[in-house]
């Protein structure tokens, strides 16, 4: 079971939800505090390895991951610390790679798969709102460096709070690529959020 690090403090968030019309044993198994996205139907075989969660978890996380690629790709053209331009890029490059992997594992599982398109229809835990976007894509230099540090560690407290909600469903995260995945997210995302935390720290001073 996940726990969240001790060291990583609490995100302040607020997911919204679309309407997903699901079977009522679906809903009950929805992760608290994921968002739902019209598109996807969940349909589970008989016999599966994975739940409803699951499906929504890996579903949701193309999202998020596709808006910190997006977030990320800003940094080049807004004069961006070259420390942080690096860690931009290795966020980018990383979470296209994580995406594939969702999308693979959706697939394979006959689900439905959204592409990177899908951060604009869905709204998921510490995703930033139009408005935050349009002032991180308004600043630049310093301002921009600041903005996308304090944005993207909300972003990935996010990210934390999904996999949180995911383990927090009975019998949801024992799949295990689902479970690989996840503690991956928090084992990675956590120590981006201490390398974002002293960055920002550094720049500050």
């Amino acid at each position: 079971m996940f726990r969240r690090p001790a060291s990583s403090p609490t995100a302040v968030l607020a997911a919204a939800s679309l309407i997903l019309s699901v079977p009522a044993t679906a809903c009950a198994q929805r992760p608290a505090g994921m968002g739902a996205h019209a598109h996807a139907h969940v349909t589970l075989p008989e016999g599966a390895s994975y739940t409803v969660a699951d499906v929504e978890f890996m579903q949701g996380m193309i999202a998020h991951h596709a808006q910190a690629i997006h977030m990320s790709r800003m940094a080049e053209s807004r004069r961006a610390d070259p420390r942080l331009l690096r860690l931009a890029e290795k966020i980018g490059q990383s979470q296209v790679a994580e995406i594939r992997i969702m999308q693979d594992w959706l697939v394979r599982n006959g689900q439905a798969a959204p592409d990177t398109s899908s951060w604009r229809t869905m709204q998921m835990a510490g995703m930033l709102t139009p408005a935050q976007l349009d002032s991180l894509e308004a600043a630049a230099g310093p301002a921009f460096d600041h903005a996308y540090l304090t944005m993207m560690i909300q972003h990935h407290e996010g990210a934390l709070d999904m996999v949180e909600a995911l383990f927090a469903v009975p019998g949801a995260g024992q799949d295990v690529d689902v479970n690989v995945f996840a503690n991956d997210v928090v084992s990675v995302q956590t120590a981006e959020i201490g390398a974002m935390r002293r960055m920002l720290s550094e720049l500050s001073d």
